[in-house]
């Protein structure tokens, strides 16, 4: 009896030391790990393409054209985005977006001395259609993952599409 129940209390243990290691990622998807990011020059205005959202937002964006870059295995489109508000104020960030699955990072963010300050442990974040991510689901719909769960093959892709005004393989979505 005593064995038994030895047994039966040991099998738990057993299983759990079995099991893969819980994965808190976004969808239960296994971490991918990511090729180490080199931030790009900080932007020059002459390099800005414009991109539209809506006449109603109150904010212009751009995407830097020389910083936009597609990763080896086309998992990753980066870019620095560009948001500049009706005095002249810009927010300028340098971001990833992973076509497969809808989400981005931010990994660094410009600064008033055009130098890029690195965000300590960037996370994926699901793109929201949402005021605070409606630049980041134009970008993802329109220009630079036209086919869901398939993005821009070359940076030259996503220069094409957004002096376009949209990528041809998009269903241009407005918002």
């Amino acid at each position: 009896m005593r064995v038994w129940l030895a047994v039966m209390l040991m099998l738990p243990l057993a299983a759990a030391a079995q099991a893969p290691a819980f994965d808190s990622s976004y969808g239960g998807q296994a971490s991918r790990a990511e090729t180490p990011v080199s931030l790009p020059p900080y932007p020059k205005p002459e390099n800005y393409l414009p991109f539209k959202i809506s006449d109603t937002m109150p904010f212009d964006f751009f995407v830097d054209a020389k910083s936009i870059s597609v990763s080896a295995d086309h998992q990753v489109v980066r870019y620095t985005l560009i948001a500049k508000s009706s005095d002249g104020a810009l927010n300028i960030s340098y971001e990833g977006m992973r076509c497969s699955d809808g989400q981005f990072r931010i990994y660094a963010f410009g600064q008033r001395d055009k130098t890029w300050f690195k965000v300590r442990d960037p996370k994926w974040e699901v793109i929201r259609k949402n005021p605070r991510n409606t630049q980041r689901a134009v970008l993802y719909s329109n220009f630079f993952c036209p086919v869901i769960g398939g993005g821009i093959a070359t940076a030259e892709e996503g220069v094409r599409a957004l002096k376009a005004g949209g990528n041809p393989r998009a269903a241009i979505t407005s918002y």
